[in-house]
């Protein structure tokens, strides 16, 4: 199809109230450039593509025409100003794209590592069957939970796929779909599918990938970096060279009466600990994943395993110290750590500092090389009831 009558529409006009940022999260950074920028990169490169349209809030508008052309954006054809849902967004870029447009697809702009695969697969199968998806198959148990929280029934995950986007379909299609739902005016769709379906339009589906994650919670931002950090462009010699390592670590570990809370080496008072062989310092185990991971060095329960009872109740800031140790043997020494905590409570900020210090300590790096943050989940999860805590890390290696 001949680009000019191709356009891609990025709606990113949310306020980013959920990731608890002063400014909506399509403009926090990632590697010193805004999320959104990152995503209208991808399409930039596009060759299929011939129009970019940007959905901001209206208050951004004047911010992303300068980043778009400080960034050499020359696809993007216009910045509109969204609406109140993604919906309405989505519907005022439909309403400005070039008349001679025939083929949209819709993207989050807080989705910046699609696979270039993933965006034109969609387009051919759209241009193909008149309108496409892309989607994973889901991998977790679901459950249908009633609103007591009690399960209801376990959902047969056989034929369930979760949506993500790039979504494509005709300019028809879609303003035909939007029209039926300005018609309904109590229908609200979460997507472009959810749209079609209503006009009763078969959608075909593509296959999607695990790293077109969207960024819409401050632990996504964890899982953002180290992709960043396997992905970004502008970074291949050292790549090539080996100066720089990245490694993202995870841990949970169950609450249980009867044991203390250790966090970052610290004794936090509170009614419960964390169940382990070890201290079940979470934070530190995910830190401690994460550097190994960095190093090629496998994880930390190759290393200390539950199994060997000269681990029993040890500190895991001596574990720290020695996984230190082992990516110093390697060559290589820690740039900066970002760790995040998700637990309902207690409330973990007034002990931070004495954290870093135990941290950077364990390291040998200075405190401003470590990044702590805490989030809840608003009661949601095994976090949010109080049934246990985990922990999300991301680190740089240099090279000594």
């Amino acid at each position: 199809m001949d680009t000019s009558k191709v356009a891609a529409i990025i709606p990113a006009a949310g306020s980013g109230i959920r990731m608890g940022l002063s400014a909506p999260k399509q403009f926090f950074e990632l590697g010193g450039v805004p999320i959104l920028i990152h995503t209208l990169r991808v399409f930039q490169q596009a060759e299929a593509i011939g129009h970019i349209l940007v959905v901001v809030p209206a208050a951004n508008c004047a911010l992303v025409e300068e980043l778009v052309q400080r960034n050499d954006l020359t696809k993007v054809y216009r910045v509109v100003a969204g609406g109140k849902e993604r919906q309405d967004s989505v519907r005022a870029g439909l309403e400005a794209l070039p008349e001679e447009v025939e083929l949209v697809l819709v993207h989050d702009g807080v989705r910046p590592f699609v696979p270039m695969s993933v965006v034109e697969n969609c387009l051919l199968e759209a241009e193909k069957s008149g309108a496409a998806v892309a989607a994973i198959p889901v991998k977790d148990t679901l459950k249908a939970v009633s609103g007591q929280k009690e399960i209801e029934k376990t959902i047969n995950r056989t034929d369930i796929w979760q949506a993500q986007t790039p979504q494509a379909a005709t300019k028809a299609l879609l303003n035909k779909a939007y029209a039926l739902a300005a018609e309904k005016k109590d229908f609200i769709a979460t997507d472009e599918a959810g749209l079609l379906e209503l006009l009763g339009c078969p959608v075909r589906v593509v296959e999607g990938s695990e790293k077109n994650i969207k960024i819409t919670k401050p632990e996504d931002l964890i899982l953002a970096r180290a992709i960043f950090m396997e992905t970004r462009p502008d970074d291949k010699s050292s790549k090539k060279s080996g100066r720089y390592r990245s490694g993202y670590g995870y841990d949970a570990h169950r609450l249980v009466p009867g044991r203390p809370l250790v966090l970052g080496g610290e004794k936090i008072p509170h009614e419960r600990g964390l169940q382990g062989h070890s201290d079940a310092d979470v934070l530190i185990h995910a830190l401690c994943d994460a550097m190994l991971g960095a190093a090629g060095a496998g994880d930390i329960g190759e290393h200390f395993p539950d199994t060997d009872q000269k681990f029993k109740d040890i500190s895991s800031v001596k574990i720290l110290k020695r996984v230190a140790a082992l990516v110093s043997d390697k060559g290589y020494t820690l740039a900066n750590a970002d760790v995040t905590v998700v637990a309902q409570k207690p409330k973990l900020a007034p002990y931070f500092a004495a954290m870093k210090k135990n941290l950077a300590a364990a390291c040998a790096v200075e405190p401003g090389a470590i990044n702590l943050k805490a989030s809840t989940t608003e009661e949601m999860g095994f976090e949010g009831r109080g049934e246990g805590m985990s922990a999300h890390a991301v680190v740089l290696l240099i090279k000594k």
